[in-house]
């Protein structure tokens, strides 16, 4: 603002004065507006939600699509004993805790984001969180088979657990009644082992 203006500004009458004050005020206004635009333009150019977030196009549909012909297609590449060492489990035991967790959490159903790419399926996100549950290896160590990220990865495995406390803690994750006990003794006499009650040393014997 020059010093012309300030002093035309006191020599103006009430009506002009105001009048002049409005114009200046909205043309500071006006500039404002724009020297804001200007800003956010500068900071939409990056890409992502997050700042400095480097995006990898996975292929995730790829990582489904190799997961299930590996271990859960009709002729599955793997035998059912590969696939029990694996995933310390059979397949029907791991198909009833996926659609219990699906049924349990939205987020473990495969669904499309905004720009119409397909998600991670639910044998991904499952099968990261027992990989990672079961071997305690880092979150980004099975990104290169499944195509998983590490924030999702956590995410998942954290979503899981939540789950599978939720649905099954009152049938399974609970101290053993009288008839557990019995069934117990008596799995463990039929292998030899007389008076245990449970070992994980032994979990492997049939």
């Amino acid at each position: 603002m020059s010093p012309n203006y300030i002093r035309n500004l006191f020599l103006m009458d009430d009506n002009s004065r105001n009048q002049a004050a409005t114009t200046m005020l909205a043309t500071m206004a006006c500039e404002e507006e724009q020297e804001e635009a200007v800003r956010r333009s500068k900071t939409s150019r990056r890409r992502g939600s997050i700042l400095g977030h480097v995006v990898i196009q996975r292929n995730r549909v790829q990582g489904n699509e190799r997961l299930y012909h590996d271990y859960f297609a009709e002729m599955h590449v793997y035998p059912p004993h590969l696939f029990r060492r694996r995933f310390r489990m059979n397949r029907p035991l791991f198909f009833r805790i996926q659609s219990a967790v699906e049924a349990y959490d939205p987020y473990f159903v495969q669904k499309r984001d905004a720009a119409g790419v397909v998600g991670l399926s639910s044998i991904q996100k499952i099968t990261t969180a027992l990989r990672m549950f079961t071997y305690r290896v880092p979150a980004d160590s099975v990104d290169d088979y499944i195509r998983i990220g590490e924030s999702t990865a956590i995410e998942s495995l954290k979503r899981f657990v939540k789950a599978v406390v939720a649905i099954f803690s009152d049938e399974y994750l609970r101290s053993p009644n009288n008839n557990d006990i019995a069934r117990l003794l008596a799995i463990g006499e039929s292998r030899g082992f007389p008076g245990m009650l449970g070992s994980l040393d032994c979990m492997h014997w049939k």
